[in-house]
């Protein structure tokens, strides 16, 4: 992490609006805690990389532990923002699904930093880390549930499918993308388009035969 720091001209940090300075912390935390995991990162190291003092970060930004949930928040809500654009509500169901899994792959592959603070180390933090994930969790399995609701609307004209199984279903489809997501970003060979694919492909292969009503059973 050499070279110029942010912030820095001919040796002398510029003078920032207090926002555009509290991204800048922002962005180098990010990046590493997302390399080096919470307990490991230091902010020295953290200050070094904004181009800012030690002492700047703690007074705007309170604690190590308020940044990492300053990080963790903010990650989060650019997430759930990307899945939510990505998705056009006049689409049919199985469009809007492929959209959201593209947007979400897409997200995690081009914030990769920003994706482990969130699935790897917010997660082994503790308490109140893994609060916050869990918030933006339910709401993106609250997008899923209506998603996959509204397929099974487009089917049958009434929902087949119980409160229940369908709350369930979502929350089985959006584990399985965040540990598809783990698997794409630690192989370089791996696209945003290829994972979204396969998701798809499991999902929805799943889905269209409840959709048809044909269902497993151990009987």
């Amino acid at each position: 992490m050499g070279g110029v720091k942010a912030g820095q001209q001919d040796g002398r940090a510029k003078r920032l609006p207090r926002a555009e300075r509290e991204r800048q912390m922002t962005d180098a935390a990010v990046r590493v805690f997302g390399e080096r995991g919470y307990r490991a990162a230091s902010m020295d190291e953290i200050a070094e990389l904004a181009g800012v003092s030690k002492p700047l970060v703690y007074l705007y930004l309170n604690s190590k532990e308020d940044l990492f949930t300053a990080c963790i928040r903010r990650e989060a809500a650019a997430l759930v923002a990307a899945v939510r654009a990505g998705v056009r509500a006049d689409a049919p169901a199985d469009r809007q699904l492929w959209e959201g899994l593209t947007a979400f792959f897409s997200h995690t592959a081009e914030h990769p930093d920003g994706w482990a603070v969130l699935h790897s180390h917010a997660r082994t933090g503790g308490e109140p880390f893994v609060a916050e994930v869990g918030a933006m969790r339910d709401e993106i399995v609250a997008f899923v549930t209506a998603l996959i609701a509204a397929a099974a609307r487009e089917a049958h004209g009434d929902p087949e499918l119980a409160e229940r199984e369908v709350v369930g279903l979502a929350q089985a489809l959006v584990g399985a993308a965040e540990a598809l997501a783990g698997w794409a970003n630690a192989d370089a060979t791996v696209s945003a388009k290829e994972a979204a694919t396969t998701m798809m492909n499991f999902a929805w292969s799943g889905l269209g035969s409840l959709m048809d009503g044909r269902r497993w059973s151990d009987a």
